[in-house]
């Protein structure tokens, strides 16, 4: 993760934790190691859910508003639930697999999308953008989405989510 991705990603969470009046807690993570690839072909499954919900979003404008704004917890299910399955510490009792909660392959896959945000950002101010409604979009729609992964990651409440957003809102 590069310096400029990381700042993003630490200004939001400081900015949660303050608006929250307390640290952020850390998701636990699996014990057992992963493997290099195993961690790059998780984060890849990551990637590709990323960019086909928002191409299908492109294609159909399905869960878009009167207003023009889309619903993003409808446009990214699939990334939504990926982390929800990353993030997993318990399963039914007669599960045939143990939870194996994987942390650091989500934080892989907020850097990626915290890059995504700050490319977009800089195609809207470098004039570099040939539809600069379709980037506005994609930056919102990806920005929301930083926020909603970690409101997961931290294990956030809906009461806990629900002041965040009513504090961005205002």
């Amino acid at each position: 993760m590069n310096d400029r991705t990381n700042r993003v990603l630490t200004q939001r969470r400081d900015r949660f934790a303050r608006l929250l009046g307390r640290d952020l807690p850390q998701p636990r993570g699996d014990d057992s190691p992963l493997a290099p690839e195993a961690r790059a072909h998780l984060l890849e499954d990551g990637r590709d859910l990323y960019w086909n919900e928002l191409e299908w979003e492109h294609l159909t404008e399905e869960e878009a508003l009167d207003q023009g704004e889309p619903l993003i917890e409808l446009m990214f299910p699939g990334v939504l639930a990926y982390v929800r399955g990353l993030l997993l510490t318990q399963v039914n009792p007669d599960a045939l697999a143990p939870a194996e909660p994987r942390p650091q392959v989500v934080e892989d896959l907020l850097a990626f999308l915290a890059d995504r945000v700050l490319e977009l950002r800089e195609a809207l101010h470098g004039g570099e953008a040939d539809d600069t409604a379709r980037v506005r979009a994609e930056l919102r729609a990806t920005d929301r989405l930083v926020d909603l992964v970690l409101f997961q990651y931290h294990g956030l409440d809906k009461d806990e989510m629900d002041r965040l957003e009513r504090a961005e809102a205002g």
